[in-house]
């Protein structure tokens, strides 16, 4: 079924590849982005699609367009971007969440809330599990992030009950691939460019901590997965989406170094505040839910993502 899909944040990361893909299955997209971290150029070739256009706009006012269905994904996402305007982070998730909401009740459009694992904090168990709560400092200074999401989530399960809005959660792990900013201040961008530059890889705290991190395409086929499962009252979410694989910084840094043949010396430097111990996904919702799990391994997707970094940083 052909679909005319909004997609707020198209021109980022995830947003870019998730607009392809979405093409590609024949679909209309319009991509809705004020360019804070949305880069035009990721999307510039899918105006050769008569069924793509873009609109520049802020999901902060109100979104006026004809949809059937609504990916919310506009927010700053890495720390870097995130807490460079932390006011306009938090009011980018609240209402965004609102704006996107009251469309999708006016139009009784199906609505997808990118959300994240950073709703479960610094976890106290682990794998985590979409029922646990977290463990999130409200005022600290990731919590314009954090805490914006966990709101977001909110509004969106009160307008599904309330105002009976088709909602959909996903709950996303750390991704990586090509598209991502170079600038952006995550883990495997940094690490990739330092190696690329032979520039001291910088890795906070000891590297023992772990993340678990999965490839774009794998995440944007269970985002799509979610938002077209049937059964609207269960699959709601919130559904982890995310490489069950942890991996702790240390190891990720070695094996870049290797893969890049780089000259680089790690260098440690102090750990942010806040920053999570561990973080990795109990994906058994998806697997049984979507019938979805990562296919793409770590050696295979760090070598597309690499590729992706050599045609832009050398």
């Amino acid at each position: 079924m052909k679909f005319r899909i909004l997609v707020t944040g198209g021109a980022g990361f995830i947003g870019s590849h998730l607009c392809e893909k979405l093409l590609e299955k024949g679909n209309d997209v319009i991509c809705l982005d004020n360019f804070f971290t949305g880069r035009k150029n990721l999307i510039q070739h899918l105006n050769d699609y008569s069924g793509f256009e873009t609109i520049r706009h802020d999901v902060t006012e109100p979104v006026r367009v004809e949809v059937d269905q609504i990916y919310n994904l506009a927010c700053p996402a890495s720390p870097v971007h995130y807490q460079y305007n932390a006011i306009k982070t938090i009011k980018t998730s609240v209402l965004g969440a609102l704006n996107t909401l009251g469309l999708a009740k006016r139009l009784n459009a199906r609505i997808l809330q990118a959300s994240t694992s950073e709703v479960y904090g610094n976890p106290e168990i682990h794998p985590q599990v979409e029922s646990y709560w977290g463990k999130v400092n409200p005022i600290g200074i990731r919590s314009c992030y954090d805490e914006g999401k966990r709101l977001a989530e909110c509004l969106f399960f009160d307008y599904h009950r309330q105002n009976g809005v088709d909602i959909r959660i996903a709950r996303i792990f750390n991704t990586y691939g090509p598209n991502m900013a170079r600038d952006d201040g995550r883990v495997i961008s940094n690490f990739v460019v330092q190696c690329l530059k032979n520039e001291s890889i910088t890795v906070y705290g000891d590297g023992s901590q772990t993340r678990s991190f999965c490839y774009v395409d794998d995440l944007v086929e269970g985002l799509i997965l979610l938002m077209n499962h049937g059964d609207s009252e269960h699959a709601t979410g919130p559904v982890n989406l995310g490489n069950p694989e942890e991996r702790s910084i240390l190891q990720v840094a070695e094996k870049i170094k290797e893969m890049t043949g780089s000259d680089s010396k790690i260098e440690n430097q102090l750990l942010p505040e806040d920053d999570p111990v561990r973080r990795c996904p109990d994906i058994s919702l998806a697997k049984k839910m979507l019938g979805w799990e990562p296919r793409v391994n770590l050696d295979d997707g760090l070598k597309k993502t690499i590729e992706y970094f050599r045609g832009i940083v050398e």
